[in-house]
């Protein structure tokens, strides 16, 4: 259900900053299988078969995903999702491919097992300032998400924490609203800093597995509930972040 929603932040100043949220983003379902690279051949070619790839994608259909994501220095974000907290919540920053010429600010929100997410868009410049602590700009944008992500970096703290970077290759489906992801080569580095500039040198954290995750609104249709079907299977609750946060 879409509706606008007005809330209040009072900032680190003691100046209250009123927050128009437009059109909140809706709220879909999310299942995740961690599966193997036998299995990822299997469903990759089915999928290919039945539904059109990702138009955003390479020749190959691939394409890169790289993200870095925030955190509190008390690890709120990783306790939460550890706990499987109810509702929960968590920043990022990302672009895709070699180059950081589009970068979007993600607010990803969890809640009784239902998945939203809100974006707003970034300059290179903007994202560098993110990077370095230079955040002031964030309160004088008119954007609601920015002006939040200003004021958790400044009362609760929040700070990059760890990249996560892996290649996609993506199917939709219209009726459903239906996005299937297989997710491969997960990796991380040592250091936050080169995020719009990744080194040649990273940390392989998928053991050779692959991320299935099916994405849909009120319902999934058969047609894709039998093609990510792999025998023996069940859904998981996997985290990208949380396994990467396991080389810090």
């Amino acid at each position: 259900m879409m509706m606008t929603m007005t809330t209040t932040t009072m900032m680190t100043t003691g100046t209250p900053i009123m927050m128009i949220e437009k059109n909140a983003a809706l709220f879909r379902h999310e299942l995740k299988h961690q599966i193997t690279s036998a299995e990822d051949r299997i469903v990759s070619e089915r999928l290919g078969r039945l539904f059109p790839r990702d138009s955003h994608a390479g020749p190959d259909g691939v394409y890169r995903v790289n993200s870095l994501y925030f955190d509190t220095p008390e690890d709120k974000a990783l306790l939460q999702k550890i706990a499987g907290t109810d509702r929960r919540e968590k920043f990022r920053l990302r672009y895709y491919g070699e180059s950081p010429g589009f970068i979007r600010l993600e607010k990803k929100i969890k809640k009784g097992g239902l998945c939203s997410k809100r974006s707003a868009r970034l300059t290179y410049k903007q994202a560098e300032k993110i990077l370095t602590g230079n955040v002031d700009f964030l309160l004088e944008s008119k954007d609601a998400l920015l002006i939040e992500l200003y004021s958790k970096i400044r009362g609760e703290m929040l700070r990059p924490r760890t990249i996560v970077s892996y290649d996609r290759e993506a199917y939709i489906f219209g009726p459903g609203n239906v996005r299937v992801t297989l997710d491969r080569n997960l990796c991380t580095y040592t250091s936050c800093k080169g995020f719009l500039c990744l080194p040649a040198g990273h940390l392989e954290t998928g053991e050779g597995t692959t991320i299935l995750e099916v994405k849909y609104d009120a319902f999934l249709p058969d047609i894709v509930r039998m093609a990510v079907q792999v025998p023996d299977r069940k859904t998981g609750a996997f985290s990208k972040y949380a396994a990467c946060r396991r080389y810090d």
